[in-house]
């Protein structure tokens, strides 16, 4: 069995930007003010509540520069927000759209051919299980089904408890 863990953007990614970083382009980010949901910060996975301002920015998900790295734009918001924590579950910014685009990538970060699906929102967690139960998968992106944009990470974790009993055995 694999558990899964939803992981927003890492907190060194956000903390950078909020200081005045740059951008996966090497551009300042913009500010802009929520119109209402459809803007979802990637830091905290929930969306930015109409009339708080946001930073729109490229970020590209991946250690280094390749084939593979997609960069394209997401939203933060422009006040420090605390990092998504409950893993296990659903994100809020996961039950903003009808499905989205659920895709696994390799160790080291290329996408793995023909794993990329549109997929409803409460398929995501079985097809993250049944993808990342294969070894060739280290980790998946979920991305918008209409716009391509970065949502959140998947990867698997190992249940120490269900290893140390027995019942993974």
């Amino acid at each position: 069995m694999t558990v899964i863990r939803f992981a927003a953007m890492p907190t060194a990614d956000a903390r950078a930007l909020w200081s005045g970083g740059r951008d996966a382009y090497d551009r300042l980010p913009e500010t802009m003010v929520s119109d209402g949901p459809g803007h979802p910060c990637r830091h905290c996975l929930r969306n930015i509540d109409e009339g708080e301002e946001l930073l729109v920015f490229a970020y590209r998900p991946f250690p280094e520069l390749q084939p593979y790295a997609e960069t394209g734009p997401i939203f933060l918001h422009k006040q420090p927000c605390p990092r998504y924590a409950a893993e296990e579950i659903l994100p809020p910014v996961l039950t903003t759209s009808r499905d989205f685009i659920v895709r696994g990538y390799s160790a080291n970060d290329r996408i793995v051919y023909g794993t990329g699906a549109v997929t409803a929102i409460a398929d995501i967690p079985a097809y993250a299980e049944t993808l990342l139960a294969r070894p060739e998968i280290a980790y998946m992106h979920v991305r918008s089904a209409r716009n391509n944009c970065f949502q959140c990470r998947i990867d698997k974790v190992k249940a120490p408890a269900l290893v140390e009993t027995g019942a993974l055995a």
